[in-house]
């Protein structure tokens, strides 16, 4: 059977040596080598050819979160797995970004341990439950501040700019706009970006939609 390669890197040996224990009788995983700083990984790295490193955040010299990205980079095909006391969104997201393939908490089972090193090693993310409710309350949470309510649009928008939205939605070109509203084409089209930019849209085709969504025009 292959086993999967795993190297341990953290500054606390006793942590270290607790991870080994409850890997050491699973019959697929084989704990390759441990570090406890980025140097000792890199030293490791020269010699041995793991499949993930499990990783904490809180290390000397660079944290977990700098490897991950540094290792990304330079071993595109070794994995992260972040364990870590640090469940705050912030240090779930940054890991995320550098390329950590799962996140569990310190406080994990020996059983969701080895469940998310297989599942990591076979191209799968893994986040235990309480990391997945931290990025499902962060993404519920921007999913409301990023809507925007059909009867307040003007708090966004000034009446100039929704009065332009209603004509471009309606069909008319910036020059027909212009000529209704007695201004020049050049600031139609000012006013046209500002709309883009304050709704965050990335074409016109989005910023009909956005007029339909909430009845600015009607269909």
């Amino acid at each position: 059977m292959e086993k999967i390669k795993i190297i341990l890197v953290d500054d606390h040996q006793i942590v270290r040596d607790g991870i080994k224990s409850l890997l050491t009788d699973v019959e697929d995983i084989d704990v390759i080598s441990e570090a406890a700083s980025y140097n000792e990984l890199r030293e490791k790295l020269k010699l041995q050819n793991p499949d993930i490193i499990v990783m904490d955040i809180s290390l000397p010299e660079m944290s977990g979160i700098e490897i991950t990205k540094l290792l990304s980079e330079t071993y595109p095909n070794l994995k992260v797995l972040i364990l870590s006391m640090y469940t705050g969104e912030d240090f779930i997201f940054n890991a995320i970004k550098s390329g950590a393939k799962g996140y569990l908490p310190k406080n994990t089972t020996r059983k969701e341990i080895i469940d998310a090193i297989r599942a990591v090693y076979n191209n799968q993310e893994y986040y235990s439950e309480s990391i997945s409710s931290v990025i499902l309350k962060s993404y519920i949470q921007k999913a409301k501040t990023s809507y925007i309510e059909p009867d307040r649009l003007e708090d966004r928008l000034t009446l100039r700019e929704i009065e332009i939205l209603k004509h471009f939605a309606g069909g008319l070109s910036n020059l027909e706009i212009a000529d209704k509203l007695f201004i020049s084409q050049r600031t139609v089209e000012s006013h046209k970006n500002h709309i883009m930019q304050k709704l965050e849209l990335k074409s016109t085709v989005e910023l009909i939609k956005m007029a339909i969504k909430y009845k600015i025009v009607d269909i």
